[in-house]
């Protein structure tokens, strides 16, 4: 099978699995199943991913490296600093807006997923890859701001960025997963409350 051939057969397998792991959770879906998804043999799935394990991992990446993307288009539009951090923040809101929850779930799963094992799971190296080329741009980002003067000089780039990454990002997939479960409406709309949260952050930003 020629590099080209593979490479197809490798993504068609893991855009099945994140429809199975979407629809079943991973934890119950099985390989037979993302093999019936993918139109295949599951010999042929086992073949690709010999583990379980390594096709939900590659699943996770993928999803992380659509953010990646997001990231990078943001970083080299001609804008300023905090207009792109604005961009980053705005980007994420809507996608709550717009109800596009199942990235969000299923990255919730894949945390609760791979929490279970007491060892680090095989390639996810291959994450935390794409985890670290996030955060050199989210970095560069401010950085810029810095050289710019719209940025505290004195920020500890590293500590501060995983906080608000870490504080924006958690706090928008509970609200997400919130806004598919709750029957009544919250006091405060879940868009509302991450405004607010954009808010506060880039405050503490500026200088």
């Amino acid at each position: 099978m020629n590099p080209q051939t593979r490479n197809a057969r490798t993504q068609l397998i893991i855009e099945a699995a994140e429809r199975v792991f979407t629809h079943k959770g991973i934890e119950k879906a099985t390989m037979q199943d993302v093999a019936t998804e993918a139109a295949m043999g599951v010999a042929t799935v086992f073949r690709f991913f010999p583990r379980k394990e390594k096709l939900v991992v590659a699943v996770a990446t993928k999803m992380l490296e659509t953010v990646l993307e997001t990231f990078r288009s943001v970083e080299e539009q001609p804008i300023s600093c905090m207009e792109k951090l604005e961009l980053l923040f705005d980007h994420f809101i809507s996608l709550l807006e717009q109800q596009t929850s199942s990235n969000v779930k299923l990255l919730e799963n894949f945390e609760s997923y791979a929490a279970q094992f007491t060892e680090p799971l095989e390639d996810i190296e291959l994450f935390n890859a794409v985890y670290r080329d996030i955060s050199q741009v989210f970095s560069a980002i401010v950085e810029q701001g810095i050289e710019d003067g719209s940025v505290q000089a004195d920020l500890p780039i590293a500590e501060t960025l995983t906080t608000i990454v870490n504080t924006f990002g958690i706090f928008a997939r509970k609200l997400s997963l919130q806004k598919n479960i709750l029957v009544v409406e919250p006091d405060l709309a879940p868009e509302k409350q991450l405004a607010i949260l954009k808010h506060i952050l880039l405050n503490y930003l500026r200088t």
